[in-house]
């Protein structure tokens, strides 16, 4: 009876060291506390890989396809140069990649009929610009993005956030810190977020857009192809609007009126256009470059 009785109690120790290792090993599964940081959802790159990268879309005539674009010269004058080299010279290449849109940049039109047309030109750098950001996330899924153009490289730089914030982009919306377009020739006023000085107007290609076939006799080859379907989607938020008064590139009148003319004045030489390096009336007491260099810098810093 003695040792039926000391097998029993064995027995129950047992039962009980067991059952209290059982309820020790699920509170450990439910009370251990996640860190901040260590389950991030950020992915694993190569150490190469830069922290964030500028992309920058030079404007019409700015550019050559075949440019260096780590080191533009095909237009010493071009606007995104005054944005792109002081952001080099701040970072170092290991942490900020600052990259320019090499594309032909050209406008056919009555005054210069050999140049490429403005949808094959515009065509051309939304691919190539695609394709770097393409490549670069495929290699470098934790980089992010700060994109800015200029003129018809605004376009080109709007019509990609355009596809990145409806979701069908080359990345993810959460991988641009941040997006700006000077002188949209699709801006729409409410869509973005805009600075500087209001305007009352429309972008070029939304203000022709109903005079669109009237237009090819001056612009061969350039549609108006009005604003874009959605506007910025989520990247809304990020995307920055900037348009100097009296710009007929982004700030035209909207509604039918004389197509042929305000086509040529499209194509005239607007001094208004090619300023937006000095020019105060943008950013009253600066430049929409200073404003730009700023903008920049806060994004790549930020986190």
């Amino acid at each position: 009876m003695r040792k039926i009785l000391t097998i029993i109690a064995t027995l129950v120790v047992l039962v009980v060291i067991g059952a209290g290792v059982v309820n020790w090993m699920n509170a450990s599964k439910i009370e251990t506390p996640t860190i901040p940081g260590i389950h991030s959802s950020t992915p694993e790159q190569p150490d190469w890989c830069p922290k964030v990268e500028v992309l920058a879309a030079p404007g019409t005539w700015e550019s050559s396809p075949t440019d260096d674009p780590i080191n533009p010269t095909a237009n010493p004058y071009s606007f995104m140069l005054t944005v792109t080299k002081p952001l080099q010279e701040r970072y170092s290449a290991d942490e900020v990649k600052v990259w320019t849109l090499p594309y032909t940049a050209q406008f056919k039109n009555v005054n210069a009929m050999h140049e490429m047309s403005y949808d094959e030109s515009r065509n051309e750098g939304t691919s190539k610009l695609e394709a770097e950001m393409r490549m670069m996330h495929k290699d470098c899924p934790a980089t992010d993005y700060v994109l800015v153009g200029f003129s018809q490289g605004a376009v080109i730089v709007g019509d990609i956030a355009n596809q990145i914030g409806a979701g069908h982009g080359v990345v993810p919306a959460e991988r641009v810190r941040g997006v700006s377009v000077v002188a949209d020739g699709r801006r729409e006023p409410g869509v973005g977020q805009a600075q500087g000085n209001p305007v009352g107007g429309v972008g070029a290609e939304v203000s022709l857009e109903l005079l669109n076939p009237l237009t090819q006799a001056i612009m061969p080859g350039a549609t108006m192809r009005g604003p874009r379907a959605g506007g910025y989607g989520s990247l809304n938020d990020r995307v920055m609007d900037i348009c100097a008064p009296d710009d007929h590139i982004c700030d035209a009148p909207l509604g039918v009126g004389n197509a042929v003319q305000r086509a040529q004045a499209l194509i005239a030489a607007n001094a208004v256009h090619a300023q937006y390096a000095t020019n105060p009336n943008v950013f009253p007491g600066s430049t929409t470059t200073q404003w730009l260099i700023d903008w920049a810098v806060g994004l790549i810093d930020a986190k």
